[in-house]
């Protein structure tokens, strides 16, 4: 169940802020629980490493037809995820100017590449960590998160 943070009203610049440690999503005054990929230490690296992205992104869609009933996409992987699969050699020039262009424009970042893709918010149950690198919440919570967020709110991923 979410609890109180504050009782400050929202403010038009707000954002969501995951801390994965705590597994707790903040949305405004109201504070979540949640859960993370299979193996939630560290930030994601690579497709199937399980791990659940750490650093600044944005919602870019919200899906009301989510096989973990409603999801908001973040935009995974961004310019520092590019900029590392490049230089590691994990990513193509063409891939990573891809990657850069969408997040300038603040677009769906590709999907499909060696660093993996397809991060959401979503709902699906908060018993253990199962997701493949995704943050899940309980569906009632999710519900209440999915009609209160805008497409192209910030999402912050702490560790």
């Amino acid at each position: 169940m979410a609890t109180k943070q504050s009782n400050s009203p929202l403010a038009a610049e707000s954002q969501i802020v995951v801390r994965k440690t705590d597994r707790k999503l903040t949305f405004g005054d109201k504070i979540y629980k949640i859960i993370l990929g299979f193996e939630p230490l560290g930030d994601k690296e690579i497709e199937g490493d399980g791990k659940t992205p750490e650093g600044n992104f944005y919602v870019f869609t919200k899906n009301d037809k989510s096989k973990y009933f409603l999801s908001l996409g973040i935009s995974y992987p961004d310019t520092e995820d590019a900029k590392r699969g490049l230089a590691a050699g994990l990513i193509s020039e063409v891939e990573h100017d891809e990657i850069v262009d969408a997040i300038q424009n603040r677009k769906k970042p590709p999907q499909n590449t060696a660093l993996g893709g397809e991060i959401y918010i979503h709902g699906g149950g908060t018993e253990r960590d199962w997701t493949r690198g995704c943050i899940a919440m309980n569906d009632k919570e999710m519900k209440e998160l999915f009609d209160s967020v805008p497409v192209g709110i910030r999402v912050t991923i702490l560790s």
